[in-house]
């Protein structure tokens, strides 16, 4: 609900609310953003206070910017945080002074950026009174979840700076901040730490979310738990380079703020041209970082992903790279489907390799053609066989890059970001996706191959970060709009593609987790989630993804041991049990198992099928933490509470190990519950408070239990 009341807006959702009201002055002051509160009048909140050489604003008296809880900041008149817009205004003065300007009931939604469908909308009107700019704040409140984004609109030449999509002033407070930072094979691992003074700025500047550090920020109350304790999450939904800065003040209160990265950024506007910051969603809970988990979970899945996927089965697919790698023929892919097709797998995925000369990870990125000397019919005879089957063909492309050695590249240099001599990553380049003709050039290719082939499956990859930042189709003083540009090309082929292919099922990929976001998932409902498949670091990462991110949306597959990445040996049915809590799949030579390891598949997949609806639509409850002690579990509980399912491992065996318990959550304390593995049925209330035994079992061995509510 949103009400307007004694120049106050009050956003409330049914658990949270947002307040701000126009002061005195005719300012735009954030109030507050909690637990939900009345519709009282909170201006005393914000009363202006004195504080030693303030500046103060020509138009106020005791007024100070610098301690005014502010709803998006200015710069250089008085307030010295974070500012959330800078630019610079053609005398060359960067100077800004946002005051309110009038609201209207609904919005627009960001241009050429991914969206969050629904929620009601607010568009609150800001003027410079330094410049003429008009800046339009964008609220969509949802039941958990408020979003926001940002408008900037020019009334004369300004070159941006800075264009975030939010800023939000926390009262005083002991917080801490919870970041999902990492590296390639080993994404989002989970760190927090308390909050000091001054800012802890996380981000990247890699053109991509990245590996390293992924857009979403916590801040929480020091003591807040899983189940317990105030907790607040920030999460972009955009997949290049960004910033999140959580800043503590000379008065103990805490701005977060946060959007596009401003590292070598610039727009430039001319008079009514607009720039548009990408969306982000914030939410707030009382019910500890689990509540936070769900909250967002829910949100991505009803209003980011698209609907059609939401009670959708997900391919259970086989994949060949870790088979094969780039050493195949028809022969030994069509071996690779007939081992598949008789243990349930329902899609063969063809990985890298395939098109162009590419027999190594160093040539031929960019021609979308079959090889026809390594796969003699092409393609139609691996659809042939897989429809023989009753299996569906899914492909990988790689549609953003160009090998130096490639006919795209000798045929169009200037189509690659940057000019020679180029760093390279993997041996590639990265295609200027700021260009339009670039976009329609990689379009047509892979749209031919989807049209001319029954593919139902793409699995979309990106495995290098941008460098050099020059593009030969912007001019001198346009370079800075490049990396923005670029990912306004990668969503433009995203929605494109997915538009005008609906039957094709898209999986996002960056080599590995390296952009696994929120803006991603509004075009392919689940990523890649790492190149590491072990499951023992699986299950950490999938722990630490699972903080912003649902499970539905993580990619997780059985693989081969001694694992490809760690070395590591684990048991088959560890391998199993992790990738069953997300959209699994296989990643090794099924051709290659005995008897027993085929029947373990079949049951694998069975099993999974029997929970696939929790995992896509389930509430999550993080159980035994794998980064704070030997054990790891999570949990899968139903909406209506009637099933739950439960996966826990064994990180290291503990020899004259001593009796230990593990209490489950979510389930409904009035409830019966059969857990079906033990023969025990007791009262969700008892398996919440006085637990289950803890299994003893060996190194990376894992349990699995489901249970299912009396009648």
């Amino acid at each position: 609900m949103i009400l307007h009341k004694n120049n106050t807006f009050y956003l409330q959702g049914k658990t949270y609310s947002y307040v701000m009201r126009v002061n005195e002055w005719g300012y735009l002051e954030h109030l507050h953003f909690g637990a939900p509160v009345g519709e009282d009048d909170l201006g005393y909140l914000a009363a202006a206070r004195e504080l030693s050489f303030a500046p103060v604003p020509p138009d106020a008296k005791i007024f100070s910017l610098d301690t005014s809880p502010q709803e998006y900041a200015g710069y250089g008149q008085g307030d010295f945080r974070t500012p959330s817009a800078m630019y610079t205004r053609s005398d060359g003065g960067i100077a800004s002074r946002f005051r309110y300007a009038g609201y209207a009931l609904g919005g627009e939604l960001p241009q050429g950026l991914p969206a969050a469908r629904g929620g009601e909308l607010l568009t609150i009107y800001l003027e410079d009174a330094c410049a003429k700019v008009r800046i339009a704040l964008f609220y969509a409140v949802f039941d958990a979840v408020l979003v926001r984004w940002a408008k900037i609109e020019a009334g004369e030449r300004i070159s941006i700076k800075r264009a975030y999509s939010f800023s939000v002033d926390l009262p005083a407070g002991d917080y801490g901040t919870l970041v999902l930072h990492g590296r390639h094979a080993a994404e989002r691992t989970p760190e927090k730490r308390p909050l000091g003074h001054g800012a802890l700025s996380v981000g990247s500047r890699r053109g991509a979310s990245s590996h390293q550090m992924n857009p979403f920020l916590a801040l929480y109350a020091q003591g807040a738990g899983e189940e317990t304790g105030e907790v607040y999450g920030f999460e972009l939904l955009y997949s290049g380079s960004f910033t999140l800065v959580a800043e503590r003040s000379q008065t103990e209160t805490v701005r977060i703020a946060g959007g596009v990265d401003d590292t070598n950024f610039s727009w430039q506007l001319g008079v009514g041209e607009a720039f548009y910051t990408p969306q982000v969603a914030l939410c707030y809970t009382n019910s500890g970082f689990g509540g936070m988990s769900r909250a967002l979970a829910d949100f991505l899945r009803s209003s980011v992903i698209a609907e059609k996927y939401l009670h959708m089965p997900r391919p259970i697919v086989a994949n060949n790279w870790e088979a094969t790698y780039f050493d195949f023929d028809r022969g030994k892919l069509l071996a690779l489907i007939d081992a598949a097709a008789p243990l349930g797998v329902d899609t063969f995925v063809l990985d890298d390799g395939w098109f162009g000369k590419r027999d190594s990870d160093t040539t031929g990125l960019g021609d979308w053609y079959v090889n026809l000397k390594k796969l003699e019919g092409g393609l139609a005879p691996l659809v042939a066989r897989c429809k023989a089957h009753g299996m569906r063909f899914g492909i990988w492309f790689e549609p953003e890059m160009v090998s130096e050695d490639s006919d795209l590249y000798r045929a169009h240099p200037d189509y690659a970001i940057g000019r020679a001599p180029r760093c390279t990553g993997r041996n590639q380049y990265i295609l200027d996706f700021s260009r339009p003709e670039v976009v329609e050039c990689v379009y047509a290719q892979v749209a031919a191959i989807l049209r001319a082939h029954e593919i139902s499956y793409v699995k979309w990859d990106m495995n290098r970060h941008m460098t050099e930042f020059f593009s030969e189709g912007l001019p001198a003083a346009r370079q800075g709009e490049l990396q923005h540009r670029y990912m306004l090309g990668v969503y433009a082929l995203a929605r494109r593609l997915t538009e005008d292919f609906p039957e094709v099922f898209f999986e996002g990929c960056s080599g590995g987790g390296g952009r696994f976001d929120a803006g991603m998932l509004a075009y392919f409902p689940q990523i890649w989630t790492s190149d590491n498949t072990d499951s023992l670091s699986r299950a950490g990462i999938q722990w630490g993804t699972s903080y912003a991110y649902p499970v539905s949306a993580m990619s997780c597959h059985v693989s081969a041991c001694p694992n490809h990445q760690t070395g590591r040996v684990t048991p088959f049915s560890s391998r199993g049990h992790i990738a069953s809590l997300g959209a699994t799949g296989y990643e090794l030579d099924l051709g290659k198992l005995t008897e027993k390891e085929r029947e373990a598949v079949r049951a694998q997949i069975a099993a999974y099928r029997r929970v696939a609806a929790l995992v896509q639509t389930g509430d999550l409850y993080r159980l035994l933490d794998p980064f704070t002690g030997n054990y790891f579990a999570e949990m899968l509980v139903a909406k209506d509470k009637k099933t739950a399912y439960v996966v826990g491992m064994t990180v290291h065996a503990v020899p004259a190990d001593f009796p230990r318990r593990i209490r489950l959550a979510g389930l409904d304390g009035a409830k019966k519950y059969r857990v079906e593995e033990l023969g025990l049925t007791c009262g969700g209330g008892t398996l919440m408070h006085a637990g289950l035994p803890l299994p003893s079992l060996g190194d990376c061995a894992t349990w699995a239990w489901h249970l299912v509510a009396e009648a």
